[in-house]
């Protein structure tokens, strides 16, 4: 395992988990018992806790019966606190969402979904999202008429396209946003400028805490940004290469007790 953890970190006091391979296990879709316990150690000294995810709000299930301080959803664009205080609001460009929707009438069909700050639409169901779907547990997006969806606020894209689809829709669609890929199937696209990082910086404020007092956890190119952005950035036995490339240390897969390792073996529990 990767180890450039030192004694020179000063205490942390907020913890950073991503959910879908981090926290909540691709095989049971469930947070493993050794991490719900760990979680609770580390708070019962004090010590808070945060979800940061692509998920939208309310796509999140019930995580074991934890609480958290916080939500930093959808990448870093739309931030929660526990009594579900909006603290940091941030669409895709209008503009961009039109360039979207004239694409996909005049030049390229795929599978696309967009997230408002209450519902997931898509135009077709596809088997990349079937797939997508069943392997997060999450109930496939409803099929509507995009441009119905697009009058509200959009905070997220789903694009069901491959990584040199993906470059040509940001050069001719996408021009103020950015994406990230934590699976082959899809990628997010968020507000250029905005990400989970983005997401802690505002719960950094919010609480007064110091980003090198944070510790994160995650295992897709979404977490990278806040991995190398926090005090210690653990990568998951299980996440991907370039993730790992970046994190301080690299604990257990999620289904072998790996939030419960690194929590220890940092010295949070």
């Amino acid at each position: 395992m990767k180890n450039t953890v030192t004694n020179r970190k000063p205490a942390i006091k907020a913890l950073f988990f991503d959910i879908d391979g981090t926290l909540v296990s691709f095989r049971s879709h469930t947070v493993p018992p050794s991490a719900v316990g760990a979680i609770r150690q580390a708070q019962e000294k004090g010590i808070r806790a945060f979800i940061a995810t692509g998920r939208s709000a309310f796509q999140i299930p019930d995580l074991g019966g934890l609480h958290f301080d916080g939500y930093i959803t959808q990448n870093g664009v739309y931030c929660i606190t526990d009594t579900e205080e909006v603290i940091l609001k941030n669409p895709v460009p209008q503009e961009d969402i039109e360039a979207l929707l004239r694409y996909l009438d005049e030049k390229m069909l795929f599978p696309c979904s967009l997230m408002t700050g209450d519902e997931i639409a898509i135009n077709y169901i596809s088997p990349k999202v079937e797939a997508l779907s069943k392997m997060v547990n999450v109930p496939l997006p409803q099929v509507k008429d995009l441009r119905k969806v697009a009058e509200k606020e959009v905070f997220q894209v789903n694009v069901y396209v491959n990584e040199e689809q993906e470059k040509v829709l940001m050069r001719e669609v996408f021009v103020h946003c950015e994406p990230s890929r934590w699976n082959p199937l899809f990628a997010d696209i968020n507000a250029a400028g905005f990400s989970k990082r983005t997401g802690i910086d505002k719960f950094l404020e919010h609480y007064h805490f110091h980003p090198e007092e944070t510790m994160a956890f995650g295992d897709g190119g979404n977490d990278i940004a806040m991995l190398k952005h926090v005090g210690i950035g653990v990568a998951m036995g299980n996440a991907m290469e370039e993730v790992k490339a970046v994190a301080d240390y690299v604990t257990s897969p999620v289904d072998d007790d790996g939030i419960r390792n690194a929590l220890q073996y940092c010295g949070i529990i």
